[in-house]
């Protein structure tokens, strides 16, 4: 057990703070605003599973969707990156994908999800997880409940929004 335990140890560190996660929260809430939907909140038990899916992938070092999300469980939005990234830089690269988002033909495209993940309407809360592979390349996750662009796609136009002006 003990071994077992050192070895898991070496592959990922676990990053993800309280402040690391209400910095991820705060830049979705500024965007979301934007956009003239209502804030998300924090769920321990987002913030649970989406801790231990980013030390499972810093485990890996491979960065794919889980089962949960795959399976339309809940929303979720991955980061990697070969330094120790922050809570906005995480944000503003998922949010940078709207110059990619045509509001005028809603609807899923593989360069527009994590955007549109964020600014989903009807998503309620939100979880954060960060963990750091050995070669010290970090991975990022953030969990969306109730899922939304993924399982919902004949409702973009009903949930994701142009920003206001």
């Amino acid at each position: 057990m003990c071994c077992c335990l050192v070895i898991f140890l070496i592959f990922y560190t676990p990053l993800a703070s309280k402040q690391f996660s209400e910095e991820v929260l705060r830049a979705h809430n500024d965007y979301r605003k934007k956009h003239g939907v209502p804030s998300l909140k924090l769920c321990k038990k987002l913030n649970r599973e989406a801790q231990q899916y980013s030390e499972a992938l810093a485990s890996t070092r491979i960065l794919k969707h889980s089962p949960e999300s795959s399976s339309g469980k809940c929303g979720e939005n991955l980061a990697w990156a070969s330094y120790d990234q922050s809570g906005n830089e995480v944000a503003d690269r998922w949010y940078n994908e709207i110059k990619n988002y045509n509001f005028q033909s809603p609807g899923f495209s593989s360069g527009t999800g994590h955007f549109t993940a964020m600014v989903w309407k009807n998503t309620k809360k939100m979880g954060v997880g960060k963990a750091a592979a050995s070669d010290g390349s970090t991975f990022v996750v953030a969990r969306y409940e109730p899922a939304g662009n993924i399982v919902n796609s004949g409702q973009y136009e009903q949930n994701v929004f142009p920003p206001k002006k």
